[in-house]
């Protein structure tokens, strides 16, 4: 048999690969008995195919279904919401396989995996993603196509190339669309859920193993391209937000900080002019160098410089900033929010607070205790680490006079503390230091084992200064990144065993992770990031001044130049027909047209031949046998050679008087 149920076997055998295709990129977030269950479906629908079995009962569905909700249920704890949505769209997807018995069902899965192929993009908007899609949107094609043939139909490759065609055939219009069409939001995305945790980044608060776990992670944070030089490695302290409120364990921010207006700066020295590509985080804050300044709707800068957004970073963001490192920030500042600055625990690290007491009456000025605790941190036998000894209770106290080993947080925290000990109002920045120069020089690319803390202390009179105590302990990690800072250390990327970042000592394989880096960069800077800004700019500089009755008509007039070529590419008279059987047939009719006997429009060949016939009688049963070869092969499937068929037409050729012609 070539057909199941109506479904023509072509339609079904594509049907299946499309669902392989487009399940494939959700493998990573899927649980493991969704692919189970797919497999097992997919077996089921091959053994009716085979009439080896048959479909199942109303009550085995609706017990498959029940299974499925409570699947998802349980893996995910919801059946809504992105991840459980998803999940639940999977099933159905593959359940439907199941059911399916007309070809009204066929395209309603066929339609349903249009659907789930656009859901990938909602997880990974990469490129490599949306090249993949390609084949599953090509293969449902197919499958849509082959609903439309006769169940005798036995050619699926032909088929493709159909659908192939078809998708290079669309891609004039969707470029057009892409450039031209009105921007009214992003192409894909929908809100990150929070319980997303491997795109969340940096928290609102920070416990010493907190940014160690993180910097195990090679998970890109963000990108920023410069408007020339790029500064050295050293130099870039990628602020994120500030943590101003210690419970005796954890940094946090308080209500006043997050609250607290706009702080007075005075831009000095040479501003840096940069763009930044940021993934997702679902947090409302943004990453730039001090002090920025940004034009971007529904973003200022808090009292503290970060930047924030009215509402998190759900989907990639691009934005411009300009920064000024040497800026003067806030000289003056009320009394009160820097008492607030001051602010420890009532009881616990006794022996830090009487360090800082003893550091103000030996060094009355805050510079120079500022600088004696760094030189500390320098000539004292501290340890950078990844895996410090775990602190207990007195935690600042263990750290500075104990175990002596920990990680930029450690270091931070623990500065921080004894400053405000010692009457500095101080704060902990958290963020990301230096970034990975990629492989054109154009960019630094910033992932997640970036992520870093300092600190920032205040005087009157000269603002905010910021100091990096982890710089002391190991300069080489803000010099040339966390690599080298634990070069003997394995639980660095400990979590990406099979991450290319470790092999960037073979060199042909990092330019090659750089190189394939540069063109995501590419991807997510200029498709991603084509939003109405740069829709706009671009057409200004192709056409001048635009507006939106001058963009409404190059699209229609565009989109009408571009139905016309493909009009005359599809109905062009100078078409070459390609079917080797329905050259064969071109040439028998223009052969009968040099002695008289043309085709009428929508004659079939049947009467065609048996017209020739009665104007040709000599040669009445040769044009019939010529006929009946081409509809065995053309429509009966029977696997005769062409080579047959051009020697009856040569016969009839040799049988009719000769006549001049130009037609092949």
């Amino acid at each position: 048999m070539s057909t199941v149920a109506g479904i023509p076997r072509i339609s079904l055998t594509w049907l299946l690969v499309a669902q392989a295709l487009v399940i494939l990129p959700h493998v990573s977030h899927l649980p493991g008995w969704v692919i189970g269950l797919w497999l097992g479906c997919a077996l089921w629908r091959v053994q009716i195919l085979r009439m080896r079995a048959g479909y199942p009962s109303l009550v085995v569905r609706i017990g498959l279904i029940a299974l499925a909700a409570a699947g998802v249920f349980l893996s995910r704890g919801t059946l809504v919401g992105l991840d459980g949505g998803v999940v639940l769209l999977v099933a159905a997807f593959t359940l439907k396989l199941l059911e399916m018995r007309t070809r009204r069902d066929a395209l309603v899965v066929i339609f349903l995996g249009f659907f789930v192929v656009v859901t990938a993009y909602l997880f990974d908007d990469g490129m490599l993603v949306a090249i993949f899609s390609l084949l599953p949107v090509c293969a449902l094609l197919a499958a849509l196509i082959g609903l439309q043939q006769s169940g005798t139909a036995t050619r699926p490759w032909r088929t493709l190339r159909l659908s192939a065609s078809l998708l290079l055939q669309a891609l004039p219009l969707m470029l057009l669309l892409f450039l031209f069409f009105p921007r009214l939001g992003p192409l894909w995305s929908l809100p990150v859920p929070n319980e997303r945790g491997a795109v969340t980044g940096l928290a609102d608060s920070m416990a010493p193993g907190d940014i160690a776990e993180l910097t195990r992670s090679s998970e890109l944070a963000f990108r920023a391209s410069f408007e020339g030089r790029v500064p050295a490695r050293n130099e870039l302290y990628w602020r994120a937000l500030t943590l101003d409120h210690f419970d005796g364990r954890r940094w946090s921010q308080s209500a006043g900080e997050q609250f607290s207006p706009a702080p007075q700066w005075q831009p000095r020295g040479e501003a840096l002019h940069y763009s930044v590509v940021m993934q997702p985080t679902t947090r409302p804050w943004l990453f730039a160098l001090d002090v920025a300044r940004i034009d971007l709707q529904g973003t200022r800068q808090m009292g503290d410089f970060r930047l924030q957004r009215n509402r998190p970073v759900d989907r990639a963001l691009l934005y411009d900033v300009s920064s000024w490192p040497d800026a003067l920030r806030e000289p003056q500042a009320p009394p009160d929010r820097m008492q607030a600055l001051l602010r420890l625990p009532r009881e616990g690290d006794a022996r830090s607070r009487a360090w800082a007491q003893e550091l103000r009456s030996r060094y009355p000025q805050d510079e120079q205790l500022v600088e004696a605790l760094l030189s500390h941190f320098n000539h004292q036998p501290y340890v950078y680490t990844l895996t410090p000894t775990p602190l207990g209770d007195d935690s600042i106290d263990q750290f500075l006079f104990d175990t002596r080993s920990g990680f930029c947080a450690h270091y931070a925290g623990a500065m921080t503390f004894v400053l405000r000990a010692a009457g500095i109002p101080s704060r902990v920045v958290a963020g990301y230091q230096g970034g990975e120069l990629s492989g054109n020089g154009s960019y630094v690319q910033v992932r997640q084992f970036d992520a870093h803390a300092w600190v920032e202390y205040w005087q009157p009179g000269k603002g905010w200064t910021s100091v990096d105590p982890t710089f002391q302990v190991a300069p080489e990690r803000i010099e040339q990144g966390l690599e080298q800072a634990l070069a003997g250390e394995q639980s660095f990327l400990a979590d990406s065993p099979f991450s290319p970042l470790r092999y960037r000592n073979l060199t042909w394989l990092n330019e090659l992770r750089l190189a394939w880096d540069d063109l995501n960069y590419g991807w997510q800077r200029w498709v991603l990031g084509y939003q109405g800004a740069q829709q706009f700019e671009l057409l200004q500089r192709w056409f001048g001044q635009v507006d939106a009755g001058r963009l409404i008509l190059a699209l229609v007039g565009g989109g009408g130049l571009l139905l016309g070529l493909l009009s005359l590419w599809l109905f062009k008279p100078w078409r070459v027909e390609r079917d080797p059987l329905l050259r064969l047939f071109q040439r028998f009719e223009q052969l009968l047209a040099q002695h008289g006997v043309r085709r009428h429009a929508g004659e079939g060949p049947r009467a065609f031949a048996q017209r020739a016939g009665e104007a040709l009688p000599a040669q009445a049963q040769t044009i019939l046998a010529f006929v009946q070869a081409f509809e065995t092969q053309r429509y009966a499937g029977q696997n005769i050679s062409p080579r047959a068929l051009l020697q009856q037409l040569n016969a009839l050729r040799r049988q009719l008087p000769w006549r001049w012609s130009r037609s092949p």
